[in-house]
């Protein structure tokens, strides 16, 4: 028996019997749910995040308080998921048609019921523009385009190249890239390529936009006429702020200023001048440029180097200094080795100069024993007794012959 038939019976013993005589209705059983695609996935989890109002609103109120609403957190999870995990749709994509179908349009939003939260339905915002070398100032722009109302559904629309450079100058872009830049925005639930440049109540209506999101500054573009005049008198015009400090001139400002740096910071990095549309003398000029700094940059990580290694120089003669010394007065301070070994060595040479007396065995006077011996005299024979008569003169006197 399978899983259901025995969920099915159990039910049927719980149960008690019914009455088959009276009449009463069963309400259509749904059909059974199949497994959904891939891209049905990622179009649901939009749907849902999209539609949280309608499923179940922001809050509901319970006991006299007001608590958020635990299928509506799930539901801002799945949508953050969808809106970061993937780039938004193009406006004729499956996802966006789906999206746009389900967006019951009869119910039109006005300005207190968006500000109010009180939309039954999603409310979609629009916001164009050219979006060239795309920067935090359009990311700014589309952030504020997103958070005007509670529930927004943003639909970008970007101009094309051969509008944008007839109304408003060459881009650095093209619109492919500039199309790539928007839908890989976090804010961005749709785009709308090749968007027109003043819009009318056809396109308005064609993609279900209830509001139109843009800087309060008059967009003339050369004319007198302000291209967002109809939607201001319609009351659907919504105002965002601009980043100032940045925009899409000032950063070709800066590459125009710093040409001569930007090309040869190319061309170091491998470009040909070919590429950027340089002559051959300033192509050499710059290369030369090149090698210039970079001598420069080698001469001033030299000299950096040598001054480091003067540094380390420096503070180990001062090491070696202070230990020579402290060496130098160990051995010839006042207390050093030195003058406590000739302090020794003279002691012992003054006990060797003047030796103590020895112990006498005849006391005898100081003054005999500190003389000196008497120098002894001649022999004198003539005091002999019996002395002979010859003269035994042994004196030193030259010895002079006898005369003849």
């Amino acid at each position: 028996m399978s899983g259901m038939s025995r969920k099915r019976s159990h039910a049927e013993a719980l149960v008690p019997a019914v009455d088959t005589s009276q009449e009463f209705s069963l309400a259509p059983v749904a059909p059974p749910l199949k497994k959904p695609t891939k891209g049905e996935k990622n179009s649901s989890a939009r749907m849902r995040g999209s539609h949280r109002q309608a499923l179940g609103g922001k809050a509901t109120r319970l006991g006299g308080k007001a608590k958020r609403h635990p299928t509506a957190e799930k539901l801002d999870k799945f949508a953050l998921m969808a809106t970061i995990c993937k780039p938004a749709p193009f406006t004729n994509d499956e996802e966006a048609i789906r999206d746009r179908e389900a967006c019951d349009y009869t119910q039109r939003i006005t300005l207190e019921m968006a500000r109010a939260g009180t939309a039954p339905r999603p409310i979609r915002v629009y916001a164009d523009g050219i979006y060239d070398l795309f920067h935090q100032g359009h990311a700014r722009q589309l952030m504020q385009a997103k958070n005007l109302f509670p529930n927004v559904y943003l639909i970008v629309g970007v101009c094309s190249d051969a509008l944008t450079h007839s109304r408003k100058g060459r881009t650095v872009m093209s619109e492919d890239e500039r199309y790539e830049a928007v839908r890989h925005c976090r804010y961005v639930d749709e785009v709308v390529p090749d968007a027109p440049w003043s819009l009318d109540d056809e396109f308005l209506d064609k993609h279900k936009i209830d509001f139109v999101a843009h800087d309060d500054i008059p967009y003339t573009t050369g004319s007198a006429t302000d291209v967002y005049a109809h939607i201001k008198e319609r009351g659907m015009f919504v105002t965002t702020e601009r980043t100032e400090g940045v925009s899409t001139s000032d950063v070709v400002s800066r590459i125009v200023k710093d040409y001569d740096v930007y090309v040869r910071r190319n061309l170091a990095r491998g470009y040909s001048a070919k590429d950027l549309n340089v002559s051959y003398i300033n192509e050499k000029k710059y290369r030369l440029q090149n090698k210039i700094d970079d001598l420069k940059k080698k001469g001033k990580e030299m000299f950096e180097d040598i001054e480091g290694k003067k540094t380390d120089l420096i503070s180990k003669w001062e090491e070696k200094s202070r230990e020579f010394i402290d060496t130098f007065l160990m051995l010839f301070g006042r207390d050093g080795r030195l003058t406590q070994y000739l302090t020794e060595k003279k002691d012992s040479v003054m006990s060797a100069l003047s030796p103590p007396s020895s112990p006498k065995a005849i006391s005898q006077s100081s003054e005999d024993c500190n003389s000196p011996p008497a120098k002894s005299t001649k022999f004198d024979f003539s005091l002999r007794g019996g002395g002979s008569l010859v003269d035994d003169d042994y004196s030193d006197d030259e010895y002079e012959p006898a005369s003849m």
